[in-house]
């Protein structure tokens, strides 16, 4: 335990654990859009989907079991995420304690990795904001919200212009956040070598568009009268 601890609280430690962790966050964003796809397929069919997720693991697990196992697990990956980038961040500070006197030009920075502190906080409090419209239906976040009947909360929630323009922003954060992390990340592990330079921005940017893309279009599905 001392020897990970010790690694941990390297700069080289932190980058992988916030390597890792975001690449586990990724893998959850993808899937999560994915079973939200199922929408298109009707009311029952998600309500379904939805059931079966409480479903896994049974009956082993109790009733849902395995969703709190994995939100317990998202939760240790978010912590970790920031916490290694809030560390790395004031371990850089104290080693330049004054500012450039003038800013990285568009060349030295692009701009998704200029504004990954920002995107970071957006995303923390699209996090917060969905769990209570969706999951823990709380009145101000979802007056009309249904326990029972997934698909009716997500048509009844999308059907609110301001809730769709959030969303939409910020997916915008979480395209240009992960853009810039996902190939960051694969630096951090070691994984930049020319065979890998020449797919990792490029990775990047399409898995990036692809979950912009694909989480605003269930939104605007749904707000435009495609869905519900």
């Amino acid at each position: 335990m001392s020897s990970i601890l010790s690694l941990y609280r390297s700069a080289i430690g932190k980058k992988a654990v916030m390597a890792v962790s975001g690449f586990l966050l990724v893998g959850f964003v993808l899937g999560h859009m994915a079973g939200n796809f199922k929408i298109f397929l009707g009311e029952e069919k998600f309500n379904h989907y939805a059931e079966w997720l409480r479903e896994i693991g049974s009956p082993a697990l109790p009733h849902g079991g395995a969703l709190w196992i994995a939100r317990i697990v998202l939760l240790g990956a978010v912590l970790l995420h920031i916490h290694s980038a809030w560390s790395l961040t004031r371990a850089s500070r104290k080693a330049r304690p004054e500012r450039y006197r003038r800013k990285l030009s568009a060349r030295q920075a692009t701009y998704a990795s200029r504004t990954m502190r920002w995107g970071g906080v957006i995303i923390v409090l699209f996090v917060f904001f969905h769990l209570a419209h969706f999951t823990w239906g709380w009145s101000w976040a979802h007056p009309d919200f249904d326990p029972g009947n997934a698909y009716r909360n997500v048509v009844e929630g999308f059907r609110v212009p301001w809730v769709v323009a959030f969303y939409i922003v910020a997916q915008l954060a979480l395209g240009l956040h992960l853009y810039h992390g996902f190939w960051s990340a694969l630096q951090s592990l070691g994984w930049d070598h020319r065979a890998i330079d020449s797919w990792r921005r490029p990775a990047a940017a399409t898995i990036a568009v692809a979950l912009t893309l694909g989480n605003t279009a269930l939104a605007i599905s749904v707000l435009t009268g495609w869905v519900g």
